[in-house]
């Protein structure tokens, strides 16, 4: 297996939590007012709309990528960080260095994304 160096991988996972969070906290779009009811047929509220939808969906898309980097920490921890998850094989080191938080060797990942 390639050497993993544990602390500066979990430098780098600890950094990308610290990173995803502060694009959380700044993209979450704030809730609207209750009270501001607009003007009807307010030309603006159509693109409100649709900014908090694209916000909503980059703040959804940074929460899964939180999700799967804390499960690399926790692989980490066990000792089980650089295997597929499924299969047990060796990850390469270069998926590792291009996707540190990658669960599963390449040939799972497209099984488990065709399975969804």
């Amino acid at each position: 297996m390639p050497t993993v160096d544990a602390h500066d991988t979990r430098q780098l996972l600890e950094s990308m939590v610290a990173e995803l969070d502060r694009s959380v906290a700044t993209l979450r779009p704030e809730p609207s007012d209750p009270d501001d009811h607009g003007t009807p047929g307010d030309a603006d509220a159509g693109l409100e709309l649709a900014d908090n939808a694209r916000s909503t969906a980059v703040v959804e898309a940074a929460e899964e990528q939180l999700k799967h980097v804390r499960a690399a920490l926790a692989r980490l921890d066990e000792g089980k960080y650089g295997r597929c998850v499924d299969c047990g094989t060796e990850l390469p080191q270069d998926r590792l260095e291009a996707k540190p938080e990658a669960a599963r060797c390449m040939s799972c990942q497209a099984k488990a994304e065709s399975a969804r």
